[in-house]
């Protein structure tokens, strides 16, 4: 009831729900002259294409328009915020240029994702071209803007969402493809442990691994340091108001699952570029003989699986270090504080106070980070070792995915809802 009753929700949640069948809808949108039963007899078990799948819904195995999904503005986020890191003329835009800074900067996503999204589709365009029915420069050039514009629209779509609706956009989207595919993820599960005489055993021990990672999910994502801070005696007026003691709550996993997601883009892209110039000559096949030995060692059904659980695990610490710089700073902390005459106990204000926030901080985002990386790799281990298959593309990255996204939207929900209340209260 206090949903509905919600200031502006039940709107958003309409324009939401509304968008993502839109960009469901699209998936099912086929490009032209495509062999498509040859097509699908190519990529049948290949765990590039299933892991890439479940991030577009399906869209890639059905060479629907949106194939790409999110993936292109994903990677482009990823571009620009190392950029703005490293250039200190986009970091003053970030920091200094309040609103107008940060849409430029969204400006500027926009292009780099816009020309990413033109190289992927090219990528992918020489690859389908071998199954096109009348292959050629007509057929590559509107495959290439097809997909192209797919990707945008799906872009402009998750720029909506976030804006209008609720939740992030990006992370929703994901979150509905990864939905998309269970039924038939699932599917294949039950079909294995009717076939396999231990398949029962095997599944359930899967089933109870993702259990517990849901769990410590759960915990890790909720999971927040409440450092005790004091507010200063003052005057006002004739009334005294007496030390206020409060608490300044720090997350434990401040990027939440955008450092997951981020590592896997990356950790996917040699196996995504050699998938795509296997059948390539010329340039394109030396591409292949590049990304070939990366795709192979960087596989953790590979020669080498402890090399995909170091440089996955490396990613995700990167990334979460990564994003606790960008979402807190220590510095802008210790400085509210003091203006509002606020102080930690024991710790002087200012430097000393930066310093210690940073200290915390760190060890949050390490443990934070070690867990991340467990849950990434620990699940798939298992899924190796019981010999379940069917998972592949599924994981535990798109559990974590599930899980995150979903306690988030809720939270913004629950947020809809208490300021509701709140107005009701003032009006009254």
């Amino acid at each position: 009831m206090q949903m509905a009753q919600a200031a502006g929700l039940r709107g958003r949640l309409l324009v939401t729900l509304g968008l993502l069948i839109l960009v469901r809808l699209g998936v099912y949108v086929p490009i032209p002259g495509v062999d498509r039963p040859r097509f699908l007899a190519e990529i049948e078990g290949s765990p590039v294409i299933g892991f890439l799948d479940v991030f577009s819904g399906g869209g890639l195995s059905l060479l629907g328009i949106f194939a790409l999904g999110i993936l292109p503005f994903i990677n482009a986020s990823i571009i620009m915020q190392l950029l703005t890191a490293a250039l200190p003329s986009l970091e003053n835009l970030q920091k200094n240029e309040g609103e107008a800074g940060r849409r430029k900067i969204s400006q500027i996503t926009r292009y780099v994702a816009t020309g990413w999204a033109a190289l992927q589709s090219t990528m992918l365009a020489v690859w389908v071209q071998n199954y096109a029915i009348n292959p050629g420069p007509v057929f590559f050039v509107q495959t290439v803007l097809a997909f192209t514009a797919g990707a945008m629209f799906v872009m402009w779509v998750s720029e909506l969402i976030t804006e209008r609706g609720i939740g992030n956009g990006a992370s929703l989207l994901i979150f509905v493809n990864i939905v998309a595919v269970l039924p038939m993820i699932l599917g294949n599960t039950i079909g294995f442990a009717q076939e396999d005489e231990q398949g029962i055993v095997k599944v359930v021990i899967l089933l109870l691994s993702f259990l517990a990672m849901i769990v410590g999910i759960v915990f890790v994502q909720e999971g927040t340091r409440r450092i005790p801070i004091i507010s200063a005696r003052r005057q006002v007026g004739r009334r005294l108001y007496r030390e206020r003691k409060n608490y300044l709550p720090l997350r434990l996993n401040q990027g939440g699952v955008m450092p997951i997601i981020f590592a896997s883009a990356v950790l996917f892209l040699p196996a995504s570029l050699e998938q795509f110039t296997r059948t390539g000559e010329g340039f394109v096949g030396q591409l292949h003989q590049v990304f070939g030995p990366i795709a192979n060692a960087l596989r953790f059904d590979g020669p080498t699986p402890w090399i995909y659980v170091l440089v996955f695990f490396t990613l995700i610490v990167f990334f979460s270090y990564f994003y606790a710089s960008l979402i807190v700073n220590p510095v802008d902390m210790s400085q509210n504080l003091k203006k509002m005459g606020t102080s930690i106990p024991g710790i002087r204000p200012g430097k000393a106070t930066s310093e210690y926030l940073e200290r915390v901080i760190n060890r949050l985002t390490f443990l934070g980070a070690m867990f991340l990386g467990v849950v990434s790799t620990v699940p798939t281990a298992i899924e190796s070792a019981t010999g379940v298959e069917t998972l592949r593309g599924l994981g535990s990255t798109s559990l974590l995915i599930l899980v995150g996204v979903a306690i988030d939207t809720a939270k913004q929900i629950q947020t809809y809802v208490i300021s509701q209340r709140y107005e009701g209260m003032v009006k009254k």
